[in-house]
């Protein structure tokens, strides 16, 4: 009888809760109005002969190299970053290896690594979430193969220090060494490229949260060329769709509508943090387009929905018993945030003497 290896027998299922979203989108970090006005535009102007040749994604890494300031042989453009994750994974791990993560954070480092028949090691977070730089350089051993970091970490919103970052990439040559940073755009500090100093460091990107492209799922891997070259061996030539690749380059040259949506997500992030300090509420500041707290309460989601506002419940993670993250969008999906937060805090007797952290 025919059965999947064990590694992927007992492999976690991630079941994202997609189904029977209406409502204000906080509940997944998405961009809450979408993309620029030039990508829809573009998306009009496409033609049946477009949609039926095979994609072309070399012409357009050239144009994202252009705009990040790297060289072409320096990045591969992926389907989001979920398949930079698992072409890296591909890539360096074989059974028995281990792979590193700090708890909590994106659930899929897990699941690919593990996928590979890899070990996965949690190494969890300091107080507060803090970045545990040395449990983590006190874990790498003969076998580590693979150290993820999350960068604005997603679900905390908790950054950590490049020069740690840089350090681990310096005490671990033979491991390949991820820094997502999906959240880029809301924190404004990057490792990239400093691979030219560390070939063993990767940089991931995505499109989906500033630029609001989640649906057409693109991405970039960046890094040294010979590993990109070794990661290209196992990508399809074909993993980006042309939809996607038709409508980049529109977005990349609309800065000012990024610039605009991330300012006001910027502005009610803090928005969000000042009432979650007003009412008691634990939380922790946030680099992100996200913030975590500690609400307490399944209630609490409830009674959002209610009120048309979807938000995340983050308690099954390490550390983040009883928490609620709740993304930030533009200023007029902030105001009908921060309203139904005050009419549900009253309602369910919510932030009494917490703080933030």
């Amino acid at each position: 009888m025919l059965s999947a290896r064990e590694a992927v027998r007992t492999l976690p299922s991630y079941h994202p809760p997609l189904g029977g979203r209406d409502g204000l989108r906080l509940d997944f970090n998405e961009n809450t109005v979408g993309c620029s006005p030039r990508v829809l535009q573009r998306l009009r102007q496409l033609d049946p002969e477009q949609l039926a040749r095979y994609p072309e994604r070399e012409p357009l890494e050239s144009v994202v190299a252009d705009f990040l300031g790297v060289s072409p042989s320096e990045l591969l453009l992926a389907n989001g970053v979920d398949e930079a994750i698992h072409l890296l994974c591909e890539t360096y791990l074989e059974p028995g290896d281990e792979a590193l993560i700090v708890v909590p954070t994106f659930s899929m480092y897990r699941i690919y690594a593990a996928a590979t028949g890899a070990q996965v090691i949690s190494v969890p977070a300091g107080k507060d979430f803090r970045f545990p730089v040395k449990d983590v350089l006190n874990r790498v051993t003969a076998w580590t193969r693979l150290i993820a970091v999350a960068n604005p970490n997603n679900p905390t919103g908790t950054v950590a220090p490049q020069e740690e970052l840089l350090r681990i990439a310096r005490s671990a040559p033979a491991a390949a060494i991820l820094v997502d940073e999906a959240y880029f755009e809301f924190y404004g500090q990057t490792l990239l490229p400093s691979w030219r100093q560390f070939p063993n460091l990767f940089v991931a990107r995505t499109f989906s949260k500033a630029y609001g492209l989640a649906g057409l799922r693109i991405g970039v891997l960046l890094g040294d060329p010979e590993q990109i070259r070794s990661v290209r061996r196992v990508s399809s030539p074909y993993n980006v769709n042309a939809v996607a690749l038709a409508c980049l380059p529109e977005a990349l040259a609309d800065q000012a509508y990024v610039r605009h949506y991330v300012s006001e997500v910027c502005a009610g992030r803090e928005q969000l943090e000042r009432a979650y300090e007003s009412a008691g509420v634990t939380f922790w500041p946030s680099q992100a387009n996200f913030v975590l707290a500690r609400i307490g309460s399944s209630a609490f989601i409830q009674h959002m929905r209610q009120r048309g506002i979807l938000v995340r419940d983050r308690s099954s993670d390490y550390g983040c018993e009883g928490c609620v993250r709740i993304t930030l969008g533009t200023q007029e999906h902030t105001d009908r945030l921060r309203a139904a937060l005050q009419e549900t805090f009253e309602e369910l007797g919510l932030g009494q003497g917490a703080s933030r952290t």
